[in-house]
């Protein structure tokens, strides 16, 4: 079934692509710094519950991307991408997608079956209840082998990701990387006489 079709990604959907970028590389940062063994106990504290709460903005933001891209208009597909870039594009999307989900879900059912029942302080304003799991070592260690797996692999698209972005940009030199920046280019010779793109390269998932 065709969705309906627009230039170019709007407003609501390159704000929270942004945000939700912009978040995961401060989660990143974060994670890194909290689990050096020589810092300051209070310091660590504070920055476990930075992370959680940062954590949780980027599942709901997910959450919100996702639900808009079911709903909105998609994004005409960038002329010139084969069937094999296409493809590449959508998989990628739809597992960064994922994991931006999965990641955050798993952080919390860290904290929800860890036996040390440390809370969890959304930005030291709300205390966030657990997951409805059950408290053990082997439940601890389980879902902490599944959030360090899928940030890691996280991180590793999202480069792949952004690579892809400058490549298009710089190499290619078509719209993938200015339509979600917000920028339409009048014309251009690989779209067809217009700033035709993804925004990002999904050209591959404009077909549901």
């Amino acid at each position: 079934m065709e969705r309906r079709r627009q230039a170019g990604y709007g407003i609501p959907a390159i704000c929270l692509h942004w945000l939700i970028a912009g978040l995961v590389l401060a989660l990143i940062g974060i994670g890194f710094a909290m689990r050096r063994t020589e810092i300051d106990p209070v310091l660590q504290f504070s920055l476990y519950q930075w992370h959680k709460s940062v954590g949780l903005c980027v599942l709901v933001l997910a959450a919100l991307r996702e639900t808009l891209w079911l709903f909105a208009p998609h994004p005409q597909p960038v002329a010139g991408l084969g069937p094999i870039e296409r493809q590449a594009s959508w998989t990628t999307h739809v597992l960064l997608a994922l994991l931006c989900l999965l990641v955050p879900l798993s952080g919390w059912a860290v904290v929800s079956t860890s036996t040390l029942g440390m809370p969890t302080l959304f930005f030291d304003v709300l205390i966030v209840p657990a997951l409805p799991l059950p408290r053990s070592a082997a439940g601890e260690a389980f879902w902490s082998l599944v959030h360090a797996a899928t940030a890691y692999l996280l991180a590793a698209l999202a480069a792949l990701h952004a690579a892809a972005a400058l490549y298009h940009h710089y190499i290619r030199r078509d719209a993938v990387l200015l339509r979600m920046l917000g920028r339409m280019p009048a014309t251009d010779p690989r779209t067809g006489g217009h700033g035709g793109g993804t925004g990002d390269g999904t050209g591959g998932r404009m077909r549901r």
